[in-house]
């Protein structure tokens, strides 16, 4: 009987359990690597990214205060070729509808000082929107009480609901007309400072702006307007006399003399000095800011420390304008 032929077994394939634990260690190993660089790459992203943030905000910041402190003062100090005998940053006395005031309040702009610790200052900026841009007129006439009512020389310029600026001497008066009528006559909510041949101004609508760095944001008004800025430093750049307008110092509104100004030092100020400090929103794993920070150079360090422990783990960025204040360079002849 013949052989039948036998087919030899064929080796088993696939992989041994050794082989398969190589691999998975290396895909481990692999993966690791790839989401350690993806890790070191997110943080720089994020680091660059937030640098530009900080960048853009503490840019904006700078613009909104700056366009309001273009138009400090604005209808409320008159040009100085208009020949006024009286200005109303000269006045030594205030009273708003009838009650009294600090004159200071008719200051173009004030600084309110955060403090020795380099805490946030606050800066109020003051103007009016008249189109006319506040054109003084003489008052011919004032009624007779109950009556409200003045006679102008001109009420060019003048709406109802605008605040008047009524100026005579140092006395100055601020009150709202509530009536205009033909050409002379206006009624007021309040006569009481009105008197023949002082002058009368309609300042529009009257603007009293506040900006200062609160958690984390600039605020106008309370209202928080660029986000990522955490301290604003502001300092008044002042003249020899008022009636000059080249800056020879700047100094910080604390003290007896710059905290509360008297009218005299109030009209030598000419312009200011800000820096806002913009922080990348990144914590970062340790202290990346070793060095205080200071607004400008020889400027006050700013004390990060008491809102925020963790200080240093964010990077800053400190940006500084300086801000003539226009509207009472141009009426340096009225002072």
């Amino acid at each position: 009987m013949k052989p039948s032929p036998q087919r030899p077994a064929l080796p088993q394939a696939g992989f041994t359990l050794v082989e398969v634990m190589v691999g998975l260690t290396i895909g481990m190993l692999a993966a690791v690597v790839i989401m350690q660089v993806f890790s070191v790459f997110e943080a720089q992203k994020r680091t660059t990214t937030g640098t530009a943030d900080a960048q853009t905000s503490g840019n904006i910041a700078l613009y909104n205060i700056g366009r309001e402190l273009q138009l400090a003062g604005y209808t409320l100090v008159a040009n100085g070729e208009d020949n006024v005998a009286d200005s109303a940053i000269e006045c030594t006395t205030l009273t708003i509808n009838g009650v009294a005031d600090t004159p200071n309040r008719l200051s173009p702009v004030s600084i309110a000082d955060g403090g020795i610790a380099g805490g946030s200052d606050t800066i109020t900026i003051r103007y009016g929107n008249s189109n006319a841009g506040g054109i003084p007129t003489l008052i011919r006439g004032v009624g007779i009480p109950p009556a409200k009512d003045v006679t102008l020389s001109t009420n060019f310029g003048c709406n109802s609901g605008d605040t008047t600026l009524i100026v005579n001497g140092a006395t100055c008066a601020m009150a709202s007309a509530s009536a205009v009528a033909g050409t002379t006559s206006l009624t007021l909510t309040d006569t009481t400072n009105a008197t023949i041949d002082s002058n009368l101004s309609c300042l529009g609508n009257w603007n009293e702006v506040t900006y200062t760095a609160n958690n984390g944001n600039l605020e106008r008004d309370g209202v928080p307007s660029v986000a990522g800025i955490v301290n604003l430093q502001a300092q008044y750049g002042i003249s020899a006399t008022a009636n000059s307008n080249p800056v020879t110092q700047w100094v910080d509104a604390s003290g007896g003399t710059w905290g509360a100004p008297t009218v005299a030092d109030r009209n030598r100020i000419k312009a200011i000095r800000i820096a806002v400090v913009a922080r990348n929103s990144k914590t970062e794993p340790e202290n990346v800011t070793t060095a205080a920070l200071s607004a400008w150079q020889g400027g006050p360090v700013i004390d990060l420390s008491a809102s925020d422990p963790n200080w240093q783990r964010y990077r800053y960025r400190v940006f500084e304008t300086i801000l003539p204040l226009r509207n009472v360079i141009w009426a340096k002849g009225t002072l």
